[in-house]
């Protein structure tokens, strides 16, 4: 007796001149073949037996029309399935299944399944089936990339544009529902607060507490007590019991940026939560379960930090459930117009002031900067534009010709007769002095970020700061 559980869209209305491209797989060979000896004359087939094979074939760059897959109920479907979505976020999927628990339908739905074929079915179940789901394959590339901004609370949005972004969009909504750990890494700047705010939405925590700890901005002796808090008496101080971010976001997200820089003996602790949600609160020798997802970001490199043995490598794969990539703005920059309206009617409403147009110099200005701050310098110059209001300044920062922020003479001019070897030393300290503002501005001033963004020692950056004479724009 065969059944099908179908989640009903659109039927398609025409059968398509070519034949449709059908990827199954099923270990079991014997069905396999059967699927192929029936399904095979209608239908461009791809048959795999083995999980590893059918996640190559989908790396590639052709779009197959659907996907047949058969589960079994002693596997996890979470991880195959994620994987699938996150190479392949708008191929229609339908499970073939001996298992009908409703714990089981209820994880493929929430993971985008378009229907369930229970076994044993017969050819003509199957058939009706993906007749039913092939017109989901139609993309309407020009609508799916237009311009979207998705509110996330009062003073957020996820704003994207080009088709790299939607396919993050995509990626970030599927994880969101798998409720694995998260690891997000990109430049600093580029929003991966943003992002993980966005798959706290998608997800079903979403009516839970959003939490952000900024790893390197706490003092790590710090660290500790502020992600788990602590007993009174546990240190000197301590006057009362705290509760920890940890305890805190119970049953919600928290979002530890900068994982990167926290200390190793708080990796450790970190690790416990991930692999059985307990910890002990500084001080107390009693553990503590929680239930929280864990979203981690960083822009540094977590392959060179494991191989220092700054990071725990066992750490890294525990976090890196998933891993998004958001690239740097200056790889999309198809979306800086719409990004710069954004922040302008984000920063209008902010200050309470009207916004300003974008002239056609000034939008092409902003593209073709490089932006090593991202969005967060690409919003911070916005936000100077609206304030002050004159164009011209914001052309002149944006210039590659400009000289550095403290307006001192351009070293060619004040070279006078020093002779090519100081002019040429000269210049090249101007453009340091400029390049290294610019960051620091990306940054918000913040030291650190910077340092890591131009792959430089702290102390150097420090150093450099000082030999420029740079300081905030607005202070002497």
């Amino acid at each position: 007796m065969s059944a099908s559980l179908s989640f009903p869209i659109a039927a398609s209305k025409s059968i398509a001149k070519r034949r449709s491209q059908i990827l199954i797989l099923e270990p079991d060979l014997a069905v396999l073949d059967y699927l192929r000896s029936t399904l095979g004359d209608k239908y461009a087939l791809s048959l795999f037996s083995e999980e590893q094979t059918l996640l190559e074939r989908l790396e590639q760059k052709d779009e197959p029309d659907l996907l047949l897959l058969a589960l079994y109920s002693s596997r996890d479907p979470v991880p195959l399935l994620t994987q699938i979505r996150c190479s392949k976020p708008h191929l229609p999927v339908i499970v073939l299944s001996c298992s009908a628990e409703l714990r089981d339908i209820e994880t493929v739905i929430r993971l985008g399944v378009r229907a369930i074929v229970m076994k044993p079915f017969v050819g003509c179940d199957v058939e009706a089936t993906i007749e039913e789901h092939l017109a989901s394959t139609e993309k309407k590339a020009s609508a799916a990339d237009s311009p979207r901004e998705i509110p996330l609370n009062e003073s957020h949005s996820f704003v994207r544009s080009s088709k790299r972004m939607r396919d993050l969009e995509s990626q970030a909504a599927l994880v969101a529902r798998a409720d694995i750990p998260l690891l997000i890494l990109g430049e600093s700047g580029t929003g991966k607060e943003i992002l993980a705010l966005y798959t706290h939405m998608m997800s079903a925590r979403s009516q839970n507490i959003f939490l952000k700890v900024n790893c390197a901005a706490v003092p790590a002796e710090l660290l500790e007590s502020e992600l788990f808090g602590y007993e009174q008496g546990a240190f000197t101080g301590a006057v009362k019991t705290k509760p920890g971010k940890f305890e805190i976001c119970t049953g919600g997200t928290i979002f530890l940026d900068e994982i990167g820089e926290m200390p190793a003996i708080l990796q450790a602790k970190l690790l416990q939560v991930l692999q059985d949600g307990t910890f002990s609160r500084l001080g107390s020798r009693s553990p503590m379960k929680v239930d929280v997802r864990v979203i981690a970001a960083t822009n540094i490199n977590m392959k060179e930090a494991m191989a220092q043995k700054t990071f725990r490598e066992d750490l890294y794969y525990r976090l890196n459930g998933f891993t998004l990539n958001i690239p740097p703005l200056r790889e999309r920059r198809e979306e800086i117009p719409v990004l710069a309206e954004y922040f302008m009617r984000k920063g209008a409403k902010r200050y309470g002031r009207d916004e300003l147009p974008f002239s056609p110099k000034l939008m092409n200005a902003l593209t073709e900067n490089s932006w090593p701050g991202n969005l967060r310098e690409m919003e911070n110059v916005v936000n100077r534009y609206l304030v002050l209001g004159d164009e011209r300044a914001i052309l002149d920062e944006l210039s590659p010709s400009t000289s550095h922020q403290n307006g001192s003479t351009p070293a060619a001019e004040a070279s006078g007769g020093a002779g090519l070897k100081a002019m040429v030393r000269g210049l090249k300290g101007d453009a340091e002095a400029t390049a290294i503002a610019r960051v620091l501005e990306g940054t918000g001033w913040n030291r650190k970020a910077a340092a890591n963004d131009l792959q430089i020692s702290y102390k150097a950056l420090l150093y450099k700061i000082k030999q420029y004479d740079l300081s905030p724009r607005g202070q002497a």
